[in-house]
């Protein structure tokens, strides 16, 4: 599938090396177009208050557009410091 660039895009496997898990959702922020390879993004992957938490370079078999049966959900990823 292609990406538009500034789309949402929702991850389908977990990238723990990036804190990252199947069902985040990411924005894409770049294509990238390597003859006889898949097409890759640059995808921005952000917290609820819309800080970045990770930006990976993934290829598009990693990502899914979402649909309206998708609904959000939080996960902790730390404990609060005391």
């Amino acid at each position: 599938m292609n990406y538009q660039l500034y789309s949402d895009v929702i991850l389908l496997c977990n990238l723990p090396e990036e804190g990252l898990y199947a069902s985040d959702i990411g924005t894409v922020v770049e294509q990238h177009q390597v003859e006889e390879l898949e097409t890759g993004y640059s995808v921005e992957f952000f917290d609820p208050l819309g800080n970045i938490v990770a930006v990976a370079t993934l290829p598009g078999s990693y990502l899914r557009s979402p649909t309206s049966a998708d609904r959000p959900t939080v996960r902790l990823v730390n404990s609060f410091a005391a």
